[in-house]
């Protein structure tokens, strides 16, 4: 599969509705996998996002180390995966290949993309001053993929304790953004 480069200016799109991410992170060992529904967009241009991480999680450390990360996002077919990286701890397995994730080079971060993912963000930290108090790293998407031939994913929203919802229908509605 070979995914085109995406403008940064409409990374917005792929996450406004919220859907369950994988973050990977490099150091220690080996790259890690974590499972994320805590983020937001905070800016369009240059696209920010606040990921709110548990320092009890083994991504906080890897992430404050290397001070970078990708936003890799998943559809509906891989949701097993996303449920079983978030139940299971880093520091004692290699998700990747405990659950036959595979890693590729990312452009201009160390950790590496998921390449199952439809889309990845290549993002690095640009403010930790609300980590402390709330876990919130605010990261810069540098660099943005998508797969071209994924034309309308189902992705994966996380509704609490265990539930989850898929993206169902899309609509076009008048709007004044482009």
């Amino acid at each position: 599969m070979i995914k085109k480069s995406f403008p940064l200016a409409k990374v917005y799109a792929l996450l406004e509705p919220g859907p369950v991410v994988l973050v990977t992170t490099a150091g220690g060992e080996r790259p890690n996998i974590m499972t994320l529904s805590w983020h937001t967009m905070i800016e369009f241009e240059p696209p920010l996002v606040g990921c709110v991480i548990s320092n009890r999680n083994y991504s906080f450390g890897l992430l404050q180390a290397a001070g970078e990360c990708v936003i890799n996002i998943p559809s509906q077919e891989l949701a097993q995966k996303v449920v079983g990286c978030g139940n299971t701890s880093g520091v004692e397995v290699d998700k990747f290949e405990r659950f036959s994730l595979t890693p590729k080079p990312a452009a201009q971060v160390g950790a590496p993309l998921i390449e199952e993912c439809f889309a990845n963000l290549e993002c690095r930290v640009v403010d930790t001053t609300m980590v402390a108090k709330y876990g919130l790293f605010v990261v810069e998407v540098v660099k943005a993929w998508i797969d071209p031939t994924v034309k309308m994913p189902r992705t994966i929203h996380h509704l609490g304790h265990g539930n989850f919802m898929i993206a169902g229908e899309r609509v076009r509605l008048k709007s004044k953004m482009k």
